[in-house]
């Protein structure tokens, strides 16, 4: 395969630009597919069998688009689908790791909180891993009610987005967490709304975006598959919804790049 093949990112909606965003900073030569589903999001309260077929249909069209590697960019399908993914596929897969670890590691209060969907929360991922880390830091979680649909409208800024972040957030911070976690790579677009509700606060956001991104790099150096340096990257986007929802999409994304 070429070294300049694109990478494929696949999401429930629009949430996994915020991992593109940080790829797009990270790695600028690569070229890039965006795979946005759009007509079944969200993914958080579908069964694990819908979910398993939705990602195997986003992975096969990437893979026609030529994908050196896939970054599953939605924690759902992720905790629903990787290990399937990684079995049936001879292609590097990158998931989203529940960053608990380094939510634990760092937190000086003792408690941290965990916003994910309720799919990504009942996943064994997060489960293992919150096993792991639960003598040392109490853990708290909270499925972001609503999240995923404002980011989807671009509401991000409203009052409702504002109003639905501090029902959450707020009980979080009151029981002495430092430290929260965006388990779903929707809710980085609701840093605004959660900075605001978090106020002078000693309160950290644990994004895990560049983690993943840092990942997917590494497997690549290791295949030898890095874009040639000067490579002039190309952005495509698809979705399985209407040309509405691809224009938005594209639209998001061309802002994005513009301010990274």
């Amino acid at each position: 395969m070429s070294r300049n093949a694109p990478i494929g990112i696949f999401d429930s909606g629009m949430g996994g630009l915020s991992v593109w965003r940080e790829l797009r900073r990270e790695l600028p030569c690569e070229s890039v597919v965006y795979l946005a589903d759009g007509k079944n999001c969200p993914y958080g309260e579908r069964s694990a069998e819908e979910i398993a077929s939705l990602t195997r249909a986003a992975v096969e069209e990437l893979l026609a688009r030529g994908a050196k590697l896939i970054i599953v960019a939605c924690n759902t399908a992720t905790a629903m689908a990787i290990d399937m993914l990684r079995k049936d596929y001879d292609i590097p897969f990158v998931g989203m790791e529940p960053a608990v670890k380094p939510a634990a590691l760092s937190s000086r209060s003792g408690v941290i909180g965990i916003l994910a969907t309720q799919a990504a929360l009942a996943g064994g991922l997060f489960r293992a891993t919150s096993a792991r880390y639960s003598s040392q830091v109490e853990i708290l979680s909270a499925v972001g009610e609503g999240f995923v649909e404002v980011v989807e409208r671009g509401a991000e800024e409203s009052p409702e987005a504002e109003s639905l972040v501090r029902r959450v957030l707020e009980p979080m911070i009151e029981a002495g967490a430092d430290r929260i976690v965006l388990g779903c790579t929707h809710y980085p677009f609701l840093e605004g709304s959660m900075r605001r509700v978090i106020g002078t606060r000693e309160v950290e956001l644990v994004n895990p975006a560049p983690a993943v991104v840092r990942r997917a790099k590494w497997l690549l150096e290791q295949s030898g598959e890095l874009a040639e340096e000067g490579h002039k990257a190309e952005l495509s986007f698809v979705t399985f919804a209407d040309d509405e929802y691809l224009a938005r999409l594209k639209a998001r994304a061309t802002n994005i790049d513009e301010c990274r």
